[in-house]
Parts: C-alpha cells; structure tokens; sequence
C-alpha cells in the first residue's frame, strides 16, 4: 500500500486547526496541525509534507512571509487560507509561489477539491540539494540565508550583512581573519584606522550565536590580528 499523502496544517486558531485535520484525515490524509513559524521550520527539519495548507494571519512571521522563503524550494505545494479575501491579497500570495488561495470562511468541501486538484498537478521541479555547514548545534544554509538552530527550528534571523560575515567565518574555520580581509570580502572595500563596522557586526552575530563575549568560543578575538572563528565545521548537502 502507498503511504497516505501527508498535509502540514499551519493555523494559530487551535479550534479551525483540529477542525480541518479532522475533516482532513477523515478523507485519509495524513496531517501534521502545527501552531505558526517556529513549529513549522521545526518540523520541516524533519519532515516534508506534500502540502501545506497555510494561513496568512499568523503571530510572528506571516503566511506571506512564509510562503516567500519556502515557494522557491519547490519541497511541497501551498495553500494559503485567509479571513483577508481582497484580490490583492490573493494576486501577492499567488505570486509569491502560492498554488491556490481561499478565503475564510471556506466551504470544507471546496478546500478539499483544491486540494485535491492541487496535488493532481505535475510534481514540481525538485532544487538541487542546498549547500549547508553544521557547527555546534547550528544549521547555516547557504541557499536560503538562513541560520538555523537544529535542536529547535528557529531561525536566528541574522540580517543580510551579518549573514555574509558568518558565511565568510564558516568557509575559514581556524583561520585568523583581519579586519581589512573581512571587509573587503563582506563590503567590497578596506576599511579606515577608525572603522568599527566588522566589530559591531561580530558583537552582533556573538549575541545571535549565544557566544560570551567576555570569553568568546565561537568568534575568537586575536590581539593584534582580527577575528577566528574555532568551531569545526561540517559541509554538506541539505
């Protein structure tokens, strides 16, 4: 027997939530209910579902937000759910990479057609597999700009810069780091006896990374030389 098609359900409502994963599973779905962003990306760590069936309200990270990280991947179909029924809102959750969109108050069975009808489409191109580098217990996936902790799903949320700067470190563990060299392969630039844009970043991604400043183990302070960044690294396919 084929193994049941698997639905991630991802509600803030816990009422709509258990509603619909039961008339979900009752049609022999398999169904994972989950709450907002954080135990999404927690459970797409180990899992990935044939569909998520999304809602655009969402505390913290939006449906949209969430749809414009995860439609490029191509790794499931979306359907986003909202009570914002304005065309608007469909024409961006559409162009973000949304495979269909319904408004609340929705008829279960026509959300259950569009499924249907959305997972009767062609599979989508598989990406090829992303570059990632392991340390401790982080995920820095090179693809997605991310930074992941991968006992919990979160996201560290650095910005682009502090992004680049960590990716830098992570391609030169062990390796002393000036300023200068930082710079220029962060910034395109060398930097003045007065510039101080390298230190805040690497206060900031210490902060991020829960790394003391006071004794750092990860983003290690030389005297007289720059930055090293000490963890080993494992590279790898994701």
């Amino acid at each position: 027997m084929t193994a049941p098609q698997h639905i991630a359900i991802v509600e803030d409502d816990p009422e709509l939530r258990a509603l619909t994963a039961a008339m979900l599973e009752e049609q022999g779905y398999a169904v994972t209910e989950l709450d907002g962003a954080r135990a999404l990306d927690a459970f797409l760590l180990r899992e990935s579902p044939d569909l998520l069936l999304l809602d655009l309200m969402l505390p913290g990270e939006d449906g949209l937000s969430i749809c414009r990280r995860l439609a490029p991947q191509g790794r499931m179909r979306i359907v986003m759910l909202t009570a914002r029924g304005t065309d608007i809102d469909r024409i961006i959750g559409l162009e973000l990479g949304a495979d269909d969109y319904l408004p609340k108050p929705f008829n279960p069975r026509e959300l259950l057609a569009r499924i249907r009808a959305v997972l009767r489409r062609p599979e989508p191109a598989v990406d090829a597999p992303r570059e990632v580098a392991d340390f401790l217990n982080w995920r820095l996936d090179l693809a997605a700009h991310a930074l992941i902790d991968r006992e919990t799903g979160e996201d560290a949320g650095l910005s682009s810069g502090e992004f680049e700067l960590l990716a830098h470190f992570v391609a030169n563990p062990g390796r002393v780091l000036t300023r200068d060299q930082l710079l220029n392969a962060t910034r395109g630039r060398a930097g003045g006896p007065f510039d101080r844009a390298i230190d805040v970043q690497v206060s900031k991604l210490r902060r991020k990374l829960g790394d003391d400043a006071g004794l750092p183990q990860i983003l290690k302070t030389v005297r007289g030389g720059g930055y090293m960044f000490a963890p080993p690294v494992r590279r790898g396919r994701a």
